[in-house]
Parts: structure tokens; C-alpha cells; sequence
């Protein structure tokens, strides 16, 4: 069980945020090495995107290796980390791709002895983008 004081300790939180930003990162700049290394290597990690459900870390790989990387560029909005004791934590943030195109990203992390690892990921589209309800978008 959890105590309420162990809820987003500041030092888990800080390597969650950073681990989200290097993922950020790299999804945007289509980097598959990095994007695969803070995935959960396992068949038991899920990620479930836009049109797709995928189980197991290599039907995630083979997602990545055939996705369109057109339009990977986006601007987050109302990013929320949480940490729950020392091993996991929840990320989640409203996002505008390039295409104007707007969604919703969750992710659990864990952490495992080589470092944070996204164990399920979903990602859901929600439309084109409303300058009125996202009007401040993270550069």
C-alpha cells in the first residue's frame, strides 16, 4: 500500500519527467533505438494507438519500423506526471501534431534495474486542433 506522502516523491518524479522528455524526444525525431529501449522489452507491454492494439514489445516494434513519420512533430498540452512510491508512475498530456491534428497520450512507467520502462501506452485522436481550446500549447 501506498501513503499518501509517498505520492510524487520529487526525486521519482524528476527521472519520470526526464525519461518522458527523452521518449518525447525521440518519438518526435523517430528514433527507434531510443523509443524501443524505454519501452518494456516484454510480450506483456500493450500500447494501444489510434487504429491499432498492440500486445507484446515486438508488435510494438513492428509498428514503429512501418508507421508514416509524416507528421511526428507535436506540441504538448496539459502534461500530468504522477509517481506512486519509488517504481511507477503515470504520465499523461494532450497533444497537437503538425497536421493540426489533436490526441491524447497516457503511459505507465516502471522502474526496472536497467532504468524506466513504458509498460502501456494509450493514445487516442480527438480531432483537428481549436486554437481556442489549446491556447497554450508547450513550445
Amino acid at each position: 500500500m501506498i501513503a499518501a506522502g509517498q505520492i510524487d516523491l520529487p526525486d521519482v518524479r524528476a527521472d519520470v519527467e526526464a525519461a518522458f522528455q527523452e521518449y518525447e524526444q525521440a518519438l518526435v525525431s523517430n528514433d527507434l533505438e531510443t523509443l524501443d529501449r524505454l519501452f518494456w522489452p516484454s510480450p506483456l507491454a500493450v500500447r494501444f494507438g489510434a487504429g491499432e492494439n498492440l500486445y507484446g514489445i515486438d508488435a510494438i516494434r513492428a509498428f514503429r519500423a512501418a508507421r508514416d513519420t509524416g507528421a511526428l512533430q507535436r506540441r504538448l498540452h496539459e502534461t500530468r506526471i504522477t509517481s506512486y512510491g519509488s517504481d511507477v508512475a503515470t504520465t499523461s498530456t494532450e497533444f497537437v501534431r503538425a497536421d493540426q491534428v489533436r490526441g491524447r497520450q497516457t503511459q505507465t512507467w516502471v522502474r526496472f534495474a536497467k532504468g524506466w520502462r513504458i509498460v502501456a501506452a494509450h493514445i487516442s485522436l480527438v480531432g483537428r486542433a481549436d486554437a481556442a481550446t489549446t491556447p497554450d500549447l508547450e513550445p
